[in-house]
């Protein structure tokens, strides 16, 4: 089963720090990530800066088309007015259909704001209390949603992944 998670840290850097970290957990084999992305939300800026961590990306990975899809409804579509907005907006009601629901994504966003940042990973497994160990000082906030076989299967087919 694969599990969408967030976490979010007090400054902007706290992300792209989190992701080293990450590689050492996984290279002693107690985490297994399949795709990761990072929000980087520097003071000052109107929006966030978002990548794709691609070194960090298996053979299970979601596409980036999904990591895009995924931030646009999060970060961006005030931005892109009205019309733009209405057909994202029903875009994201599928989304609860793979089980990211408006709860995952309402906690992002008002968790992700102007100077934090955020990782969020698609992992299928991880040993929690060690993962939770080497973040200790770091504090940082996790808002996950798990998902199912079916709605991973289904959010693969609706990026184009078998």
């Amino acid at each position: 089963m694969a599990n969408l998670t967030a976490w979010k840290f007090d400054n902007p850097g706290g992300a792209s720090q989190a992701v080293r970290t990450l590689k050492e957990l996984q290279d002693e084999g107690l985490i297994v990530i399949d795709s990761a992305a990072i929000v980087e939300w520097p003071q000052g800026n109107k929006k966030p800066k978002t990548r794709q961590v691609d070194d960090m990306t298996g053979p299970e990975a979601v596409s980036g088309a999904f990591w895009g899809f995924l931030f646009g409804i999060i970060f961006f579509v005030p931005i892109l007015g009205a019309a733009v907005g209405a057909g994202i907006g029903a875009l994201h009601g599928s989304l609860g259909h793979v089980g990211i629901d408006d709860k995952f994504i309402d906690e992002v966003k008002g968790a992700v704001t102007e100077g934090t940042s955020a990782l969020f990973l698609m992992s299928s497994s991880g040993v929690a209390d060690r993962i939770t160990q080497r973040f200790v000082g770091e504090k940082p906030q996790l808002i996950a949603t798990n998902l199912g076989p079916d709605q991973e299967a289904k959010l693969r087919e609706a990026f184009g992944q078998e």
